[in-house]
């Protein structure tokens, strides 16, 4: 794996109630504290951006994955969610959807849901989040279009 160096510019104007501002090649966002701990909520608070940063690194996995193995994806959304319990700690779930073509075999599904679970062993972020105890699960669905235009 290749050295990894990542730069980020960030810029708070204001107190506890300001707001910010985070940076970088290819991202650039308000983050605030949010209201719940006295700040504005006007922007990103950290758990949204940590979250964020899993499930892309999950989907981007997950994308590599069906092209390697040829599937005829038509279509990939997922949700992901976040809860924080003194029960289960903090635990993340992504809810990925795969659509097949309409011609897809068994075997594309079969390969769809191997490379759903494939994906969450692969993910960088999510394996250093899982070093510091953080659960995540994934509940995935793979499904064959309708042939027809939404």
């Amino acid at each position: 794996m290749a050295d990894l160096k990542t730069n980020l510019k960030t810029v708070w104007d204001g107190n506890t109630k300001g707001n910010g501002r985070i940076k970088a090649n290819f991202l650039e966002t308000n983050i605030a504290i949010p209201e719940s701990l006295g700040g504005s909520g006007e922007g990103a608070e950290p758990k949204e951006l940590l979250i964020t940063s899993a499930a892309a690194c999950y989907t981007m996995t997950l994308v590599t994955m069906l092209e390697t193995r040829k599937l005829p994806v038509t279509g990939l959304t997922m949700d992901s969610e976040a809860t924080n319990s003194k029960e289960e700690g903090f635990k993340i779930i992504h809810y990925p959807q795969i659509i097949l073509s309409a011609d897809a075999t068994e075997e594309h599904i079969q390969a769809a849901n191997r490379a759903i679970v494939s994906a969450d062993k692969g993910c960088a972020i999510g394996n250093m989040l899982k070093k510091a105890d953080v659960q995540i699960d994934i509940e995935g669905k793979v499904s064959i279009s309708s042939g027809e235009e939404n």
